[in-house]
């Protein structure tokens, strides 16, 4: 095992997170459809100069929101448990985490990686806080025996509003033990400002990893298997563009015709030198009994261009697991139903894949969260497991059908098929209320059954009637 000093730590993780930047930033330029245009060869660009603006096919964005959209936490539940346990998910509601989770998998799915950092409340010590970070700001170390997080660091700075400058760098170091503060001094020196020794043991801060590995537990971006088609699709369709701009309408040529010769109504001479679509393309005169003529040229057509974004969007619906109606393709007769649920098997289970990756990220959080308020490690927490929504799309018709069919066979129990039929921890627990207030109104209608009706009480006579 690695010995080392916080200060060692802090350098080691400080100069790891250093080198692993550039790529993550690139990575987010692709999802934002903000990625330079590739493959365009250096001597057309000088030519075009400002005349050519990238056209930009956003992929990758269309590709990592299909699968994050069915990566939904429904709540937690210890595996001796039916129920979803609520002390668990009112720390989920205390800290966003419905919103602030969506963030954490869309980075990951992006980045390779999001993490969770528990650390106590002031404010509200029942609820232990959890944030969601970005590997922008924060770097972990993996130990190779135990596979578990023996060191992390988060970075962050603020910056003025008004110009935009960088100023106070602030910087918070996680070992199993303790927690500590520094800020930025020098360019290359770090001050500690404060330290909480702990004792938890493991270190607060939770991976959240995307297509983790055994020799690579800091996982890979969705985006590796696409970014070369999306580079491709996006040269082709500004290729297009180009095509449009000089050859999509006819072009004229005049032979015998020097640049003198070519004036508007007030003698002023008119350009035919420019690129600019529809003019016309002039050769000067070389002896004075050249003869003159003009002809046109027919204009060109831009199906090849559209056959190879087809191609190229099959290519991406391979690779990325998408159903061909996500990418505009489709077929002269219009798919049923049960062909799109069908396309949309490899996406389905590629987010369950997701689904069980992700949940040890958030079963560790959510330990760290109870141990934190509790002070012991309950062991219970240890079976811990996560609720996904279902990521399939099925019609509700459908599956309820076959729920209510299996309920009826006595196969699956209430609470079983409530919960397949994709309600949330909350609204099951108000069916419950609803049932046992149901119950007490039969069982009180049963009791005024058994007992009869109440005999009749016979009105006062009155004296001296």
């Amino acid at each position: 095992m690695i010995d080392r000093t916080p200060e060692e730590w802090l350098g080691y993780l400080a100069r790891a997170h250093e080198a692993e930047i550039p790529g993550l930033r690139e990575l987010n330029r692709y999802y934002d459809g903000e990625q330079p245009l590739k493959y365009l060869h250096p001597a057309l660009l000088e030519e075009l100069g400002d005349q050519l603006q990238q056209v930009v096919i956003n992929w990758p964005r269309l590709a990592v929101d299909s699968l994050e959209e069915r990566l939904d936490v429904e709540g937690f539940r210890y595996s001796r448990d039916e129920d979803a346990d609520a002390d668990l998910w009112g720390i989920w509601q205390a800290n966003g985490l419905d919103e602030a989770s969506q963030q954490a998998n869309l980075d990951a799915l992006i980045m390779r990686r999001s993490f969770l950092i528990v650390g106590t409340n002031e404010e509200d010590p029942e609820h232990p806080l959890i944030t969601v970070e970005s590997p922008l700001q924060v770097r972990a170390d993996w130990d190779p025996r135990t596979r578990r997080v023996r060191a992390a660091l988060k970075r962050w700075h603020e910056t003025d509003l008004l110009t935009g400058a960088v100023r106070d760098q602030h910087a918070t170091l996680y070992l199993p033990n303790e927690t500590r503060w520094y800020e930025q001094s020098s360019p290359s020196g770090w001050t500690e400002t404060a330290r909480d020794e702990h004792g938890l043991g493991l270190v607060p801060v939770a991976p959240i990893v995307n297509r983790p590995r055994i020799l690579v537990p800091g996982g890979r971006t969705e985006l590796a298997d696409l970014i070369p088609i999306a580079d491709a699709v996006c040269k082709i369709a500004t290729d297009m563009m180009v095509s449009a701009e000089y050859h999509a309408m006819p072009r004229r040529v005049a032979f015998g015709f020097g640049e003198e010769d070519f004036q508007d109504e007030n003698g002023k001479p008119v350009s035919v030198w420019s690129r600019i679509a529809g003019r016309i393309w002039a050769t000067a005169k070389t002896r004075k009994d050249d003869g003159v003529d003009v002809i046109q040229f027919p204009e060109a057509q831009l199906a090849n261009f559209h056959s190879t974004v087809e191609l190229l969007a099959r290519l991406l619906a391979s690779m990325g697991a998408l159903p061909p109606h996500f990418l505009g393709l489709s077929t002269d007769n219009p798919p049923s139903a049960d062909a799109i649920r069908s396309s949309e098997t490899r996406l389905v289970k590629r987010a369950e894949r997701r689904q069980r990756s992700s949940s040890g990220g958030y079963e560790a959080g959510m330990r760290l969260a109870l141990r934190i308020r509790d002070g012991v490690w309950d062991p219970r927490a240890a079976s811990l497991e996560t609720l996904w929504r279902d990521p399939s799309t099925p019609t509700f018709a459908q599956k309820a059908d076959a729920v209510v069919k299996l309920h009826s066979a006595g196969i699956l129990p209430t609470e079983q098929a409530r919960e397949d039929l994709g309600y949330t921890a909350v609204q099951r627990e108000r069916m419950r209320q609803m049932d046992a207030s149901a119950a007490d109104r039969v069982m009180g209608g049963d009791l005024a059954a058994l007992l009869g009706p109440k005999p009749a009480v016979p009105e006062p006579v009155p004296v001296g009637g």
